[in-house]
């Protein structure tokens, strides 16, 4: 048989209309009491992209200078660790640039020490291994470790990939509309949030690292005296959000992180008339923080958001339920922006805003 072009696009016409009942009766049955909108929203959407609705754009850079050093603090923590365990002594131990060095007491354990601090310079697994640190030795006892060029491409761009699974939460969570996130290179990150056309909300949520800290206040010494002088070994004097700041001498060890946060919401102290957070820790942060908190009743602790002191409340008794509050003097939109950092986690790695832009709908760049 043989038919007109026109009959065939017809026949073809029929057959897609056919198919499509087809999929709108197998929903029906499925769903028999559904509205016609409801059968409809089994075919597929297209959605406006981000040039037609417009909305707010940042693009986000890896502070490469905070990493090193981020880096590094956490080198220096596992060489005390590694050289404890391996009842190695040493002094000297600190940072510089993009090197962490120590000196090794007893000459006749530089071998035992180099064996201990091995996993610095073995290569780091992958698809394509890269040395991270290289050793030298300038001097007989004195190791220098560096990090290397290869060591910190491969740092930022693992700091990069946790940074959108951060950024995406904040976004979720505090604005309410899933983001548009786009890699540029190995260092930076285009964010575009449709619909939003007042982008400050955006650079507060995502311009802070979020780094929640619980650290014991040093009372061994007068905080001005440490201003003075030289703050104790193992304590630095931090500043408050207060307006002027409060100095703070607060033991560098830290008890528990924001990582062991697994909720927090902002709510209202009625004895205290006034915005507050509330948190719970996982199980590992509830066991440390309940040793420290019964081991220093009486004590001040300081409560560190981004290296400034939010509170340092005394120590009233043992905490021991995993939960708390966190008072400041907050607004109650100070409260939900730090409830908001604690749900989604800190970066890894600090983010600078390199441009802030809004777009108006169809594309039109303000």
């Amino acid at each position: 048989m043989r038919f007109s072009r026109l009959t065939k696009i017809l026949i073809w016409l029929a057959v897609a209309v056919v198919v499509v009942l087809g999929v709108l009766l197998g929903a029906r049955s499925r769903k028999p009491d559904g509205t016609l909108d409801d059968l409809l929203a089994w075919l597929p959407k297209r959605h406006a992209s981000f040039e037609q609705l417009g909305g707010s754009q940042l693009l986000l850079e890896v502070d490469k200078d905070d990493l090193i050093k981020s880096r590094l603090e956490t080198v220096l923590a596992d060489i005390r660790t590694l050289l404890r365990d391996a009842r190695v002594g040493y002094k000297g131990l600190g940072q510089s640039g993009r090197e962490a060095h120590l000196e090794i007491r007893d000459p006749a354990q530089v071998d035992a020490a180099k064996k201990a601090l091995k996993i610095f310079t073995d290569p780091v697994a992958g698809d394509n291994p890269v040395k991270e640190m290289l050793l030298d030795e300038p001097e007989p006892g004195l190791l220098r470790f560096t990090l290397t060029d290869d060591g910190l491409k491969l740092r930022t761009s693992m700091a990069l990939a946790q940074s959108m699974e951060v950024v995406e939460r904040r976004v979720s969570d505090g604005i309410g509309v899933e983001p548009i996130l786009k890699p540029q290179g190995s260092d930076r990150l285009l964010v575009q949030v449709p619909g939003l056309q007042t982008p400050a909300r955006l650079t507060d949520i995502l311009g802070q690292p979020g780094n929640l800290t619980f650290q014991m206040v040093d009372t061994t010494m007068p905080v001005q005296d440490a201003l003075n002088g030289r703050p104790p070994a193992g304590s630095s004097v931090l500043y408050s959000q207060d307006d002027p700041p409060v100095p703070y001498l607060v033991e560098n060890r830290v008890i528990v992180s924001g990582d062991s946060v697994v909720n927090a919401q902002a709510t209202y102290n009625s004895a205290m008339n006034e915005p507050v957070v509330s948190f719970a820790f996982d199980s590992k942060g509830k066991t440390r923080f309940a040793q420290a908190t019964s081991q220093n009743v009486g004590r001040p602790l300081a409560i560190i958001l981004d290296d400034r002191v939010i509170s340092a409340p005394i120590i009233r008794e043992p905490i021991l339920g995993g939960t708390g509050q966190i008072s400041g003097n907050f607004t109650k939109e100070s409260a939900q922006d730090l409830a908001l950092l604690l749900r989604s986690g800190p970066m890894p790695a600090k983010l600078k805003i390199v441009e802030v832009r809004t777009i108006a709908p169809g594309g039109v760049q303000n």
